[in-house]
């Protein structure tokens, strides 16, 4: 097994990316889906954006250093990982805002219609983000959580908007992109795509299925530092046809005129909101940068060879101690990740850390296990799985220490 695994490394065309990271020695991480490493090439940047462009060059570095020019640049990197145009894609605010956005923006393309629909069981924001906006007119805006299973037959003319994303969090399952998006145009209804657990990860394309928005955070597989901008995508067709319910000043047609009114900039450019931070802005873009060197079909192969090759060797040495998938076993449909459910996930997931295997856990009962192929090799998954089979073994996982909840699961 041992050759085997060196064998895969051996061959991997990513292991050259793995020394592009900044990793501490004898740690297994296994949280990119979570909250990405740290490129080297970040703090080069990043002290080069506060001493240089901040420090010397002062307010001159919104056009000298085109930090104006930053959500759209990015954007369009971004783009060209989620088969979007360049002109498609802007960075900026947060997931959570840009849900948002996106569902104001569905709302007013169905302006006869009143629910919000997704599912039971998606990101707990994007539901959140559903019943806030609901609540601002209650008596018009209904928002509507089904299961899985029911999605495609809740989609009746009362819906205004479907809200789904494409990999679960828990589970990483993926939705029938193309599918799903069909199936809802056909019922007049716009479809918006939570990216944040895809993008980076593996080959998306929202142009091919047509689809109308979506969102995604810059750091989880983008590497872009905690906290980083997200992105959103509106289709060219939609863009037009919105006014932004965050009319902010810089999605003014003329932000420096400065003049009463809002006239809302043409294209993806009236998605802007505030200000963007150009700190969290240039980390990201060293992150982005650095994925769209990869190929991503290389990338999608490795995350499914780490997935299956982690899923087989837990079959294969913890029979019998109470762990089971909660992820699909065919690669085809999860994105790069694996969940297990056990009895006592959080505690069994805190003696992994103990023992710097880093994944985490998802409540009620999911340890999950995140991917990322730039960094990640096939001998961090057989080593992490060791582990594993050492702490359920001993049930060393059976300790006060392991039960005790800290802020962040």
């Amino acid at each position: 097994m041992q050759d085997d695994i060196a064998r895969l490394d051996a061959d991997d065309p990513l292991a050259p990316f793995r020394d592009r990271f900044d990793t501490p020695d004898g740690l297994i991480y296994l949280d990119g889906n979570s909250l990405g490493c740290l490129p080297k090439a970040t703090k080069a940047r990043m002290a080069d954006v506060v001493e240089r462009e901040w420090g010397q060059d002062l307010i001159r570095s919104w056009n000298k250093n085109d930090w104006i020019g930053a959500p759209r640049r990015i954007g369009a990197k971004i783009a060209s990982l989620i088969g979007a145009n360049g002109d498609e894609v802007i960075v900026g605010d947060t997931t959570s805002v840009n849900v948002f956005k996106c569902l104001s923006a569905s709302l007013q393309l169905n302006s006869e219609r009143h629910t919000l629909l997704s599912e039971t069981g998606n990101f707990p924001t994007d539901a959140y983000m559903m019943e806030g906006l609901a609540a601002i007119a209650p008596d018009r805006i209904k928002a509507r959580l089904v299961d899985t299973a029911d999605i495609v037959n809740s989609l009746d003319a009362s819906v205004a908007v479907l809200l789904l994303t494409h990999t679960n969090y828990r589970t990483g399952r993926l939705h029938d992109m193309p599918g799903i998006t069909a199936a809802a145009h056909a019922r007049g209804i716009p479809v918006i795509w939570d990216l944040s657990h895809s993008c980076g990860a593996m080959p998306v394309d929202l142009n091919a299925c047509q689809a109308d928005f979506a969102i995604g955070c810059g750091y989880k597989y983008l590497n872009g530092g905690p906290g980083a901008p997200a992105f959103t995508f509106v289709a060219r067709r939609h863009q037009e046809k919105v006014f932004p319910a965050l009319s902010g000043w810089l999605g003014h047609k003329a932000p420096f005129a400065f003049t009463d009114d809002y006239e809302p900039a043409p294209g993806i450019d009236r998605f802007q909101c505030g200000t963007p931070g150009i700190l969290g802005c240039a980390a990201l873009e060293v992150g982005v940068d650095l994925i769209c060197e990869a190929d991503m079909a290389d990338i999608r192969r490795k995350s499914s060879a780490l997935g299956d090759l982690f899923i087989r060797l837990v079959g294969d040495k913890c029979a019998g101690r109470d762990i089971r998938p909660a992820c699909p076993t065919d690669a085809t449909e999860r994105g790069s990740q694996v969940s297990f459910h056990h009895t006592e996930g959080h505690a069994v997931m805190q003696a992994l850390i103990a023992r710097n295997v880093i994944g985490d856990f998802r409540a009620p009962d999911i340890l999950r296990f995140g991917f990322a192929p730039l960094y990640n090799s096939y001998a961090d998954v057989a080593k992490a799985v060791e582990i594993l089979t050492d702490i359920l073994a001993t049930e060393s996982w059976n300790q006060d220490r392991f039960r005790q909840r800290a802020a962040v699961t």
